[in-house]
């Protein structure tokens, strides 16, 4: 039987980091999450979720057959929110790619 063939990830993982852009009264409160996990064959999603509380969100997804190559991008989609002033509120996951990670609730 071909599902008794098919051979699922031993381990499969999943880093999710939780960003806010404070707000400074006027302007309405923003929100990023970033999303890494397994796909059943073995690939990686990288998941991006923007936009404000209560509002409909933007979301995008990446698709990486290799870890490494989505580890970089995961962090690198992370410096990037963090240069247009989100702090990261909440990460979860592998400790590597996390490593330097500031928190928001200092």
């Amino acid at each position: 039987m071909l599902a008794m063939q098919l051979r699922l990830p031993q381990s499969t993982l999943t880093m999710r980091i939780y960003m806010q852009a404070l707000s400074s009264g006027a302007e309405p409160q923003r929100y990023c999450q970033l999303i890494l996990q397994q796909d059943l064959l073995g690939g990686w999603t990288l998941i991006r979720e923007m936009g404000q509380p209560g509002t409909r969100a933007t979301v995008k997804r990446e698709q990486y057959l290799e870890l490494d190559a989505a580890q970089s991008a995961l962090m690198k989609a992370r410096d990037q929110q963090m240069k247009k002033g989100f702090k990261v509120m909440f990460s979860q996951g592998a400790d590597e790619p996390h490593s330097g990670v500031q928190h928001g609730y200092d």
